[in-house]
């Protein structure tokens, strides 16, 4: 006992250093001017489009199985649980104690895709996964566990994260008045004119009949051809969602913001997977009907085998951008100790008991749940550890101060200097498991 026991503290300690080690990375790329700010944006977004959403096309679609898929209706139900106690719990706490709106998110979201990602190679390389499985695909089932929970984490973050964070006057990123006053300030550029900031158009003279097309081949265009058919569209939905009455506004505005590539790419890998055909085309030895596994599936697993590492990379180039604020005698954000403590105190050891304590129970005591020691597993680390890396971007995206946002990068960096702390949930939740399983 005691061996393995050392064995899953080390291997849990290894995982942690990996992240550690990788956020050091960041800040030598950014020091050395390999990364710059803008570009560290960019890659952030990629993450977020493109590698996280083909990482759960790859995971999810080649787990998921029409004779699997009850194994992922307890991580579906647990994963909604948590977070409604969490920014609930999250909330409250930021009221009644006038912590910074920053605090809910950072309490409510914990890091659901890159952390256990990592965490879950290093583990399996160090043995402690074949302590509850033995199987050929351990690391493959326990990473679609984790993404299942990812996919929920992902589409409440997105979506009610900039409400938690954005001011308490309602002035909500997204929010017609937010948007009215964006528009209106627009991007100022030298000469005072009002700029798009995403393809530089001026937006002066803009309307529903502007043309999407670039600016050359938008001048070479007759005027009359401006008005699309999807610009028509557009204008013709626009002007019958505001017909509707303000709560189904706020109820369909809601039900879209859940919807974002990551929910997409889920969903688009539990259709390949419930679907034979499309499993066997997708998944099967190309003896066997896999036609689209050495090329397709192949260039979509290398494309989301890129998240874990340059989603973690990023915060050592945000610490980087801190530091040097901090050198130029600029304002690089406060981390007060206490609330960091009180986040700390939450995330690795409140959850960790509380997730640990209800999963034993539902495996050992209950039929909720299947007999799937790795499930177990891998359900009592999902709330526990740091706080979403998604928390610098809702800071990027609520126009809150840039201190504010310095703050975060430097809270999420503490966050992840103390990461070594899960090995302790990491062996309380390996021994549960075992001892839920009688071994």
């Amino acid at each position: 006992m005691s061996s393995s026991v050392l064995t899953a503290f080390v291997g849990s300690l290894q995982a942690s250093m990996s992240v550690l080690l990788t956020i050091s990375y960041g800040v030598l790329a950014a020091q050395f001017k390999l990364i710059t700010e803008s570009s560290a944006k960019d890659i952030s977004k990629a993450c977020v489009f493109i590698f996280l959403p083909a990482l759960l096309i790859h995971n999810v679609g080649s787990q998921l199985r029409l004779e699997t898929a009850a194994n992922y209706v307890p991580i579906l139900i647990f994963a909604c649980a948590t977070n409604f106690v969490s920014v609930t719990f999250g909330s409250i706490c930021t009221r009644v104690f006038q912590l910074p709106r920053w605090i809910t998110p950072a309490i409510a979201f914990n890091n659901t895709t890159s952390l256990p990602l990592l965490l879950v190679q290093s583990l399996n390389a160090a043995g402690v996964l074949a302590m509850l499985d033995d199987s050929a695909d351990v690391v493959e089932r326990a990473k679609s566990y984790f993404l299942v929970n990812a996919m929920i984490s992902n589409s409440l973050t997105f979506a009610i994260g900039p409400r938690l964070i954005s001011d308490a006057d309602g002035d909500l990123p997204g929010s017609p008045r937010k948007r009215d006053r964006h528009h209106s300030n627009g991007s100022a550029t030298s000469n005072g004119t009002s700029v798009d900031i995403e393809i530089g158009r001026p937006l002066e003279d803009e309307s529903e009949e502007t043309s999407l097309l670039p600016g050359h081949a938008a001048v070479a265009q007759p005027r009359e051809q401006h008005a699309t058919i999807s610009s028509r569209a557009s204008q013709l939905c626009k002007q019958c969602f505001e017909k509707l009455p303000l709560w189904l506004q706020t109820s369909l505005a809601f039900i879209v913001e859940l919807i974002n590539m990551p929910l997409i790419g889920a969903v688009t890998g539990a259709i390949i997977g419930l679907t034979p055909a499309l499993q066997r085309l997708f998944f099967s030895a190309p003896e066997d009907g896999g036609y689209f596994r050495a090329w397709l599936t192949v260039s979509i697993k290398n494309v989301g085998d890129l998240f874990a590492a340059l989603q973690i990379l990023i915060v050592g180039v945000k610490l980087s951008q801190a530091m040097a604020r901090v050198k130029q005698g600029k304002d690089s954000g406060a981390v007060h100790w206490k609330l960091f403590v009180f986040v700390a105190v939450v995330r690795y050891l409140v959850w960790p008991c509380l997730s640990i304590l209800i999963v034993w129970v539902l495996a050992a005591k209950t039929g909720f749940l299947i007999e799937d020691p790795l499930l177990w597993f891998c359900m009592m680390l999902m709330p526990t550890g740091p706080p979403a890396l998604k928390l610098s971007a809702l800071a990027d995206v609520s126009d809150v101060e840039e201190s504010q946002r310095l703050s975060v990068a430097k809270f999420l960096t503490l966050s992840y200097v103390i990461s070594p702390l899960i090995v302790f949930a990491v062996v309380g939740a390996l021994k549960a498991s075992q001892a839920a399983h009688g071994v």
